[in-house]
């Protein structure tokens, strides 16, 4: 029993204090990227960068909810849900990062069915978006395996990152898919 509790992985809201460990995950300009696209304007980022980053969010988009994954009492993961800009009523799944220590191992897929509980639940919203570049199929392959399902070519665009043009798929998940799947 005490090998399931150290190994529960637990949300909790984020702490500013939680983005001195998120930046050490942020390793290299192209996780900057993937992590964030054009949302900071250099790199490395510090944790004051992130800190006033959300602070600007929460200004503009209102009821934003930084989230971050424990396990045990170490800092496994971390994500953001806000609204969505363009779907009303809808949540964004935004900044969606893992301990790259942890990579692979199935964290990532437990923190979002955590998140997909919450903004179903807590947040009571019928309609979950988020954003991936095509560039980061373990991400990819990740919110696939949890429900999201690709908006198809049509709803793709590209964002200008590092001398390239990445190409961002968008994905959504309902909650009548997750209720059929439980039940179909």
């Amino acid at each position: 029993m005490e090998n399931n509790r150290a190994d529960r992985l637990t949300l909790r809201p984020y702490e500013p204090s939680d983005a001195e460990t998120i930046i050490t995950w942020i390793t290299d300009e192209s996780t900057l990227r993937s992590w964030s696209a054009d949302r900071y304007d250099h790199f490395p980022i510090t944790a004051d960068d992130i800190n006033a980053h959300y602070d600007d969010l929460t200004a503009e988009r209102g009821d934003v909810h930084p989230l971050t994954a424990v396990i045990g009492d170490s800092i496994a993961g971390h994500m953001v849900l806000a609204p969505a800009i363009y779907e009303p009523g809808a949540i964004r799944f935004m900044y969606v990062i893992v301990d790259d220590k942890r990579r692979g191992t199935g964290v990532g897929r437990r923190m979002l069915k955590e998140a997909i509980r919450y903004a179903f639940g807590e947040l009571k919203t019928d309609l979950i978006t988020l954003g991936v570049f095509e560039n980061n199929p373990a991400a990819y392959r990740c919110y696939s395996s949890v429900g999201f399902r690709d908006l198809g070519e049509d709803k793709a665009h590209y964002v200008h990152l590092m001398g390239e043009d990445w190409k961002c798929f968008e994905m959504e998940l309902t909650k009548e898919r997750i209720k059929h799947e439980h039940t179909g």
